[in-house]
């Protein structure tokens, strides 16, 4: 027969007699790794009074054994806010499914300190299922402990970050909203025979738009008014601007012929970015001239899209002004002027390319000029302000689609009323 361990008799049994000594060794140590094991172990009767405990939670505690075993309650060895959870919670939970596990505590050290730890309780029964004791194990929590609170300051702190930052936000749109209002007139003027109307939408709080508009007296029969688009967002923008606006109301009042207003504009943006950071804008500037139930436009413009006019009858055109080239990119610009006449129920409408350039349906279509011409039309010819509200609506609807700022400026003559006939008045 083939033996199935071939070694020397003498080196199994020096095997077999290290595993003993190792069985032996491993049941001496039992009650010292009790004692001294890497966490607290307690046994109590089912009154709380501690039976057993072992060194390693006595040296926690700073106590002797004798102190604690038959003199003191699991309870005792709570802080104070423990011994509530534990009479209010822990203890109930106990009784009610015979365990409990990593419930989070505080023990109360011999020095008075706090030692934050992790509890686990389970009820002993006997062999007739009835309660003997609780054992319990409690494991040092104080270096969790610790990373909780290191965490929980941390996440403070990212909150007062965070409230800090939309409280700054905050502040930052107010501010900028307040400036924004400074690049446009508070109201419109009211102009005798005439009706004007306006809009404004910033596509960003946090960005100063470069949209602008006006509409002021130049003498006691005419009226001035402008509205332009400067390139750029933000702080150099706004400066850009501020100068156009006072540049164009100076020019008028100097000499407000259209064509001379912009040229001059030209001149004092192109001297003044003709090197470094290159700014220029678009814009029409004309002037009014109210009379008998209707108004004269003298108007130019300078790279800005042309004005649509919404006629009483039920029509909607533009107002060709082709070649106007961008204000301030050359010495010398050359700019187009244009003229009309509005009759009662026609309105003049100005506007920036946010509108004519937003986004629609699915597919992401520009609205266009002619979807604009279309949409003109089809409102009732009831003024500028009626129209200049149509057209907030339809922005309003452009949603996302709409990802820049859009200026409004609407004139007008006011249609006739009809005349009361003798039907009317019976």
């Amino acid at each position: 027969m083939r033996r199935s361990d071939q070694r020397p008799y003498r080196e199994q049994e020096r095997e077999v007699t290290d595993v003993a000594a190792f069985t032996s060794l491993l049941e001496d140590s039992a009650e010292e790794l009790y004692e001294q094991a890497p966490c607290g172990y307690l046994s109590t009767l089912m009154d709380g009074t501690i039976a057993k405990i072992n060194t390693t939670l006595l040296e926690w505690l700073g106590l002797s054994r004798q102190q604690v075993v038959g003199r003191m309650r699991f309870a005792d060895l709570l802080t104070v806010g423990g011994k509530l959870y534990h009479e209010t919670h822990f203890a109930p939970l106990l009784q009610m499914n015979g365990e409990v596990s990593g419930i989070a505590l505080d023990i109360k050290t011999a020095d008075g300190q706090r030692m934050p730890v992790l509890v686990t309780s389970k009820v002993k029964t006997g062999d007739d299922g009835g309660p003997m004791l609780v054992r319990t194990t409690v494991f040092d929590a104080r270096d969790r402990r610790a990373y909780e609170t290191e965490l929980l300051r941390g996440r403070q702190e990212a909150e007062a970050a965070r409230r800090q930052a939309e409280a700054d936000r905050e502040r930052l749109q107010e501010a900028l909203a307040v400036l924004q209002q400074s690049l446009l007139p508070a109201e419109l003027p009211t102009v005798p025979g005439l009706e004007a109307g306006s809009y404004y939408h910033t596509a960003s709080p946090e960005l100063l738009g470069g949209d602008f508009y006006d509409l002021f007296p130049l003498d006691a029969d005419r009226w001035a008014f402008f509205l332009g688009d400067v390139c750029g967002k933000g702080p150099q923008a706004a400066a850009v601007t501020s100068l156009t606006r006072y540049t164009l109301r100076a020019a008028a009042l100097h000499d407000p012929d259209p064509v001379t207003v912009l040229t001059t504009l030209n001149t004092v943006l192109h001297e003044r970015y003709t090197s470094g950071d290159t700014r220029y804008c678009t814009a029409i500037f004309g002037v009014l001239h109210p009379g008998d139930d209707q108004v004269s436009v003298h108007l130019a413009s300078g790279g800005h899209p042309s004005a649509l006019i919404q006629r009483a009858d039920g029509t909607a055109h533009y107002l060709p002004t082709p070649g106007g080239m961008l204000i301030g990119v050359l010495p010398e610009a050359q700019f187009t002027p244009a003229r009309t006449r509005l009759l009662p129920g026609d309105t003049l409408l100005l506007y920036t390319d946010g509108l004519t350039e937003a986004r629609t349906g699915p597919e992401r279509e520009l609205f266009g000029d002619d979807a604009l011409r279309t949409f003109a039309a089809e409102q009732s010819a009831t003024g500028p302000q009626a129209l200049v509200t149509a057209l907030t609506g339809l922005l309003a609807d452009f949603g996302d689609g709409l990802d820049d700022d859009t200026a409004l400026l609407a004139l007008g003559v006011p249609a006739r009323l009809p005349h009361p006939t003798s039907k009317d008045l019976t």
